[in-house]
C-alpha cells in the first residue's frame, strides 16, 4: 500500500516541525529557553566617560575663582541687563514678524507661474542671502550717508515733499529693518519647502470637487505645510534670537552690546559673559517649549502618541 493512500496515518512525531528541518519531540517547550539579554560593554563605558567629563567640568565651576560667580548674580538680574534682554526680545519680535511676513510673500512669488513674479522673488532671496549680515546692518546705518533725504513725489519728477533720512530711519530702525530684510531671504525659502512638500494630488483632488483655490491653501496646503515649516521656522527664531548680538556694531543697547560696556568699565570679562550666555540659554530654552507645543498642535492626526515617559518628551 502506498504512503499516499488516505487510510495510511501519519504519527505526529514524525511530521516536520514548521521552524525547520527534521522531526520535532513532542515534549519539546520552548518556555524552558534561557533568554539573556542583549550586553552593551562599551555603552557603560561611554556612560562613565561622560559622567566623570561632566563631574569634572561640574567641579571646575565650582571651585574654579575666575568664573566669578559673585560678579555673575550681582549683574544677573542688574536693571541695565534686564533692559537690554528687553531690547534684545524686541529686535527678536520685529525680525521675526517682518521676515516672515515678507518670506511668505516671496514664497507665494516664487512658486507663481508669473516668470517676472518668480524672477524678482528668486533676485532678493539671492541678494540678501549673499550679502553678509554685518554688511546689510552697517549699510541701513549709513544710509543717511548715500541719501541725505527722501523725497515723496512722481519717479523722475517733481517731488512733494522730502523728510530727513537721518530722522525716518533712528540706529533701532536700521537694526530692525536689517535683520527684518535679512530674515525674509531665509523664511521665503523655509515657507516654499514647506507648500512644495504637500502631495500635489490632494490639490487635483480637491479642484475636482469644486473646492475655490482659497480654501484649498487655507484648508488643505496650510496645514500640511506647517509640519514642515514649524521646524526650521523656530531654528530661524532662535537663530535671529542670538543673531541679534552682531547689532551691537551699530550701538544699539542689546544683551551683548551692554555687556561690553559693563565689562569694558570693570574688567570682568569672564563673569559678564556668562551672565550673557545664561540669558540666551533660557530665553532659547523658553523658544523651544514653544515650539514643542505649536508643532504638537500642528502635528495631530499626523503621528502617534506613543505614551509614557513624559520626561522624555
Amino acid at each position: 500500500m502506498s504512503v499516499s493512500d488516505p487510510t495510511v496515518s501519519v504519527p505526529d512525531t514524525a511530521r516536520p516541525s514548521r521552524g525547520g528541518a527534521g522531526t520535532r519531540a513532542p515534549d519539546d517547550d520552548l518556555s524552558r529557553l534561557r533568554v539573556v539579554p542583549a550586553r552593551h560593554p562599551w555603552r557603560w563605558v561611554g556612560i562613565a566617560v561622560v559622567l566623570v567629563l561632566v563631574a569634572q567640568f561640574v567641579h571646575g565651576l565650582a571651585t574654579n575663582p575666575g568664573w566669578d560667580w559673585p560678579t555673575f548674580a550681582r549683574y544677573f538680574t542688574a536693571e541695565s541687563i534686564l533692559r537690554a534682554v528687553g531690547v534684545t526680545l524686541e529686535l527678536t519680535a520685529y525680525g521675526t514678524a517682518i521676515g516672515f511676513a515678507l518670506g511668505i510673500v516671496l514664497a507665494l512669488m516664487r512658486l507663481s507661474r508669473s516668470r517676472f513674479l518668480a524672477a524678482v522673488s528668486w533676485t532678493y532671496i539671492w541678494a540678501f542671502r549673499s550679502i553678509p549680515l554685518i554688511v546689510q546692518l552697517l549699510f541701513w546705518f549709513n544710509i543717511a550717508y548715500l541719501y541725505e533725504e527722501l523725497h515723496f513725489g512722481i519717479p523722475f519728477g517733481p517731488s512733494f515733499f522730502g523728510v530727513p533720512t537721518k530722522d525716518l530711519i533712528s540706529p533701532l530702525g536700521a537694526a530692525v529693518l536689517g535683520l527684518g530684510l535679512h530674515q525674509a531671504a531665509y523664511a521665503a525659502e523655509i515657507v516654499r519647502s514647506g507648500i512644495i512638500s504637500v502631495d500635489h494630488g490632494q490639490l487635483e483632488a480637491a479642484a475636482a470637487l469644486g473646492i475655490p483655490r482659497h480654501r484649498q491653501f487655507r484648508r488643505i496646503v496650510l496645514p500640511q505645510a506647517m509640519r514642515s515649516i514649524l521646524p526650521n521656522a523656530a531654528n530661524e527664531v532662535i537663530s535671529l534670537f542670538k543673531g541679534t548680538s552682531i547689532v551691537s556694531v551699530v550701538a544699539i543697547g542689546e544683551l551683548f552690546y551692554q555687556v561690553q560696556v559693563i565689562y569694558g568699565r570693570n574688567a570682568r570679562v569672564v563673569a559678564l559673559l556668562m551672565v550673557a550666555t545664561a540669558w540666551y540659554i533660557v530665553l532659547t530654552t523658553l523658544l523651544s517649549i514653544v515650539q514643542h507645543y505649536v508643532e504638537k498642535r500642528y502635528a495631530k492626526g499626523a503621528t502617534r502618541d506613543k505614551g509614557g515617559r513624559k520626561w522624555a518628551r
